[in-house]
């Protein structure tokens, strides 16, 4: 099996800050959704979906270790 090494360009760098800002949104939104949810099984498959996108949110962290949480914290608003 072949393993894609990862590109840490600057426009990947770029991209990849965008998509964690997208993330972060989404995320915000699924738990707002959630709050509004009664259903157990619905809310089950959102707590996945948030887990989810938070293990992406930190392959993203992992692949650009410069930056700092706090700038992290800075793209995501």
């Amino acid at each position: 099996m072949d393993i894609k090494e990862e590109d840490k360009s600057e426009e990947s760098k770029k991209n990849h800050i965008e998509y964690y800002r997208s993330l972060c949104k989404i995320i915000l939104n699924i738990k707002e959704e959630k709050n509004h949810e009664k259903e157990p099984a619905i809310k089950s498959h959102l707590d996945n979906r948030i887990d989810a996108m938070e293990k992406d949110k930190k392959r993203i962290r992992d692949m650009f270790p410069e930056i700092k949480e706090g700038e992290w914290n800075d793209y995501a608003n």
